[in-house]
């Protein structure tokens, strides 16, 4: 036992702060904090304490936790006098990070309302999808995503001007009191399907909430291991919709007092690297990519990064060079360097990497976090012996209720007693996971999921295309990038850039292949007729 996991176990032993006891949990005995929250509310009432100490910075201003939670308490108000939202109703969330994004998910919450985060890249296609699965009374959008949502009958709740006169008009309300369940859903947020439809990840207050407490036990280690986190300033830069940003990273804020700054924008290395020096980020959590544009910058030394004391990588597999050049180019790195593994579904890390984890061993993505159990199963649903490969499943109170309105996809990623199927491939080493692969057919573009099943989907559609296959294909800046190989009908002639603007039109940019061979060749495949992905080519044949 490391030195780590005694100082965990006293922080996590009975009548200890962090006490983990035994709880049922949807009819299933859990491990799970005795002293924790049961509800977000909670949060947001509790962080009156802090006061004037900022919680949202942008590069136009901050947000106190005082102003915040004023401006909640209005917009609370008024969501459930002027929209009827109540307990159970959806309130869905479409626009750019934002300040007014996070005043409007905590105001939905507090209500018992389900806050649905919307993929701000998505076309209008996807976004009408997501408003028919969740069926929400209200919209909250910026004027472009307001419009992607077409001529539909929910009302629209704009950020540039409805969510500001709305705090103005109801800046002395209260903030209304609402009984819920740990186990009432709290939060959608989408993630790419193998079927090629997103899928609703639900998440009950009792998940969010145990995000949350992952990040104060690790900060009561640290603390305990002689490094104090002291006050912190995190960079925000991933878009809200994912957890890394809204459970692990504006929601942790409210409970521990410390400031989020947010990256208004799509991503740019300059533009980043400035408002780390300008707003003095201590914490970064990054992608991949964004971590290999780091590196990659030839002016680098001429940001003062001083400031910076933790940084971390996360959302997508990074290898241990990409991580060895960081820690050679950023000193915080060197010093800090962590990983973890998790997934929508689990609302936090499942497993998380300390720096001298992965010192040790570069492969590794952590031993579980406190709460999570992780196994790694055969084809039988059988535990194989350390070592062995198998599929990676989870079970906590962290694990998601299920997929909204989707029983087949929830029961297909279902095992008994509440266990979770990921679909990724891996094995335990010594108490330490290791990922093989993540989701057979998954590309990881960015940090963003992209599932080929929806990018077939939309491509076979078209008049010209016999059949095709998508497929990731490694990218030095992206990680991977996503690519056809598309077969047209005999005589047909089509271009690249006519199947790029025809599926450009359905899915999300980030989706559109980047690198494309079309062929009348037919796709290689095996004894069932199925498509052999493995034989596929990225070269032209004609």
């Amino acid at each position: 036992m490391t030195v780590r996991d005694e100082v965990l176990a006293a922080l996590t032993a009975p009548g200890a702060p962090f006490e983990i006891g035994e709880a049922d949990v949807l009819g299933e005995p859990m491990r799970v904090f005795a002293n924790r929250h049961r509800a977000l509310s909670e949060l947001i009432r509790g962080s009156t304490r802090f006061g004037d100490r900022p919680y949202l910075v942008t590069e136009y201003g901050s947000l106190s936790f005082t102003a915040h939670y004023r401006a909640v308490a209005a917009i609370a108000t008024a969501l459930r006098t002027e929209y009827g939202v109540g307990k159970g109703d959806r309130v869905a969330i479409c626009a750019p990070n934002c300040p007014e994004w996070i005043i409007a998910f905590w105001a939905t919450v507090s209500l018992g309302a389900i806050a649905v985060g919307m993929n701000s890249m998505w076309t209008a296609q996807e976004t009408e999808y997501g408003l028919d699965l969740t069926e929400p009374v209200l919209l909250v959008a910026d004027g472009p995503r307001a419009e992607l949502a077409g001529n539909r009958e929910v009302p629209v709740l704009t950020v540039e001007s409805g969510i500001p006169e709305l705090i103005d008009r109801y800046a002395d309300a209260e903030l209304p009191e609402v009984q819920v369940d740990e186990d009432d859903p709290a939060v959608i947020l989408f993630t790419s399907g193998t079927t090629g439809r997103a899928k609703g990840a639900t998440h009950s207050h009792r998940n969010v909430l145990a995000a949350c407490w992952f990040h104060l036990v690790n900060d009561a280690v640290a603390t305990e291991l002689g490094n104090p986190p002291g006050y912190r300033r995190f960079l925000l830069v991933t878009p809200l919709f994912h957890i890394a940003s809204l459970h692990n990273l504006a929601v942790a804020r409210l409970v521990d007092g410390d400031t989020a700054v947010l990256h208004l924008g799509r991503f740019d290395i300059n533009e980043v690297l400035r408002l780390v020096e300008r707003e003095r980020v201590t914490n970064w959590g990054a992608v991949p990519t964004m971590v290999s544009r780091l590196i990659e910058h030839s002016q680098l030394a001429a940001y003062d990064l001083s400031s910076l004391r933790a940084i971390s990588v996360n959302s997508a597999p990074s290898s241990p060079e990409l991580k060895q050049r960081l820690r050679e180019v950023l000193p915080a790195a060197e010093r800090s360097l962590g990983t973890s593994y998790g997934l929508t579904e689990s609302s936090t890390a499942a497993t998380l990497a300390s720096p001298a984890d992965l010192r040790a061993d570069p492969e590794t993505v952590g031993s579980p976090v406190p709460t999570m159990e992780v196994e790694v199963r055969d084809v039988h649903g059988n535990a194989v012996v350390d070592g062995t490969e198998g599929e990676i499943c989870l079970r906590g109170p962290q694990m998601m209720l299920g997929y909204w309105r989707d029983p087949r996809a929830t029961e297909a990623s279902s095992a008994p007693h509440r266990w979770f199927r990921t679909g990724d491939l891996g094995a335990m080493v010594d108490g330490q996971l290791r990922v093989s692969s993540r989701r057979s057919d998954l590309i990881l573009r960015g940090g963003e999921n992209v599932y080929p099943a929806e990018v077939e989907n939309q491509l076979s559609t078209h008049p010209a295309v016999r059949e095709c296959i998508v497929l990731g294909t490694p990218h030095q800046d992206l990680g991977q990038e996503v690519a056809a190989v598309v077969v047209v009908w005999p005589g047909i002639v089509v271009t690249e850039q006519e199947l790029r603007d025809y599926v450009g039109t359905q899915i999300a940019r980030y989706k559109v292949p980047s690198r494309w061979v079309i062929t009348t060749h037919g796709l290689p495949r095996n004894a069932t007729g199925k498509v052999n992905r493995a034989q596929v080519r990225l070269t032209s044949r004609g």
